[in-house]
């Protein structure tokens, strides 16, 4: 018995997914000269199982983030235009950029764990 994860739609929802993101990010880079973009990163994306959406997850390294988002947003159809040159499916989804705060969290959680960490040393020396 087949789980879902093993047919094949599924498999090829994530290759899809997994070839907008390399796609994007080199889209990104290379082509789009807004200067509101920062530094910004790909975290992940997801594809609705008939292609017509995607939801970009962006993180920003350097930049305004809610400027980036905004940016990214307005060049959604630049950007969608330039992964139908790339891709070879039929259906290029509209692209929805949405900001990740992934990298924000972990980084608070490791000052929290070193804060932590930091304590417990104290006590245990006095």
């Amino acid at each position: 018995m087949a789980t879902r994860r093993n047919t094949p739609s599924f498999n090829r929802g994530y290759r899809v997914a997994d070839q907008i993101q390399r796609d994007l990010s080199e889209l990104i880079a290379r082509e789009l000269k807004d200067p509101r973009v920062g530094m910004a990163t790909i975290q992940s994306v997801e594809v609705t199982p008939d292609y017509a959406h995607a939801k970009v997850y962006v993180s920003v390294l350097v930049g305004n983030a809610e400027e980036t988002l905004e940016a990214l947003n307005q060049a959604a159809g630049f950007l969608r235009n330039g992964l139908f040159k790339r891709l070879s499916i039929h259906t290029v989804p509209t692209l929805h950029f949405i900001f990740d705060r992934t990298p924000e969290r972990a980084a608070d959680m490791n000052a929290l764990i070193a804060k932590a960490v930091d304590s417990r040393g104290k006590e245990e020396t006095e």
